[in-house]
């Protein structure tokens, strides 16, 4: 691994929001090199989000170092941002055009891509996410899917190399989840596009992640590692989190002498038990 392979880096990061509440992302340091999907678990509160802003550089430490494509993102923003596609918890506020053509189409205009070149790429995730039909509705009398999938079409018109995703499929319906997810799925096997999300429904983290950082209340990164390893091997009560019913049925089954393999997997332990 190269330094040019290290994306963001984090260490012993303060941020102090206007009233005097202190969020510490002290502890374990906070990396991410090209190509990887990484979670950010943790309960409400913990400073998810505050973490992603930081890398976003739309808030700016008040102690501590971060580091994004080698340089500080508060500091050079709209080089870093360039770089970034984001789709944030909250969908309707950043969705801010007439349509969901000109929604889609308003990152790649800001940074000066001819209109040729912008309708070109709009067209292409219009037709990638399914959602052509909706290129004349306005945006904020969409579905919650379908709001998700153009602020998903926004942030990845421009061609970003690290996409973050703060809850994406918080209040989205099952259908809707499925397709997101596989559209993901496809995106990071094609493009092996470097993704961080945060989320804190655990039935998702192994759909959008292969290793976690895992956050206490207050802030303190604490756990990093495979998603797997994360799940099995460690005592997530005490972060207020429980592990995925699957992760907890083997876990169980095991303790009954089944010997599985530590899986998240669904199909791969249904063929094991099938097999038996």
């Amino acid at each position: 691994m190269t330094a040019d392979d290290i994306i963001v880096e984090i260490h012993c990061l303060e941020h102090t929001y206007t009233g005097g509440v202190r969020v510490d992302l002290c502890g374990t340091d906070f990396r991410v090199t090209r190509g990887q999907r990484v979670a950010v678990l943790g309960p409400n509160g913990s400073g998810k989000s505050t973490l992603l802003k930081h890398i976003l550089g739309i808030l700016q430490p008040t102690k501590g170092k971060v580091v994004v494509f080698g340089e500080d993102p508060a500091r050079h923003y709209n080089h870093v941002r360039q770089k970034i596609g984001a789709v944030m918890q909250n969908a309707d506020e950043q969705l801010i055009g007439p349509t969901v053509f000109d929604d889609i189409a308003f990152a790649p205009l800001n940074f000066g891509f001819s209109r040729e070149e912008t309708r070109t790429r709009v067209e292409e995730m219009l037709h990638a996410l399914d959602i052509g039909h909706l290129r004349e509705r306005l945006p904020h009398y969409l579905s919650g899917g379908e709001k998700r999938k153009v602020a998903l079409a926004g942030a990845l018109v421009f061609g970003p190399e690290l996409l973050i995703l703060d809850e994406p499929l918080e209040g989205v319906d099952y259908t809707s989840r499925q397709e997101i997810t596989a559209f993901l799925h496809k995106l990071h096997a094609d493009t092996g596009m470097t993704m961080i999300s945060t989320m804190h429904d655990m039935d998702l983290v192994c759909d959008l992640a292969d290793e976690g950082y895992i956050m206490q209340s207050g802030g303190r990164i604490d756990l990093h590692g495979r998603i797997v390893d994360l799940f099995f091997h460690h005592d997530l009560a005490q972060y207020n989190l429980a592990p995925p019913p699957l992760a907890q049925l083997v876990t169980r089954l095991n303790a009954h002498g089944l010997h599985l393999p530590l899986t998240l997997d669904v199909e791969v332990l249904a063929e094991v038990l099938g097999r038996r």
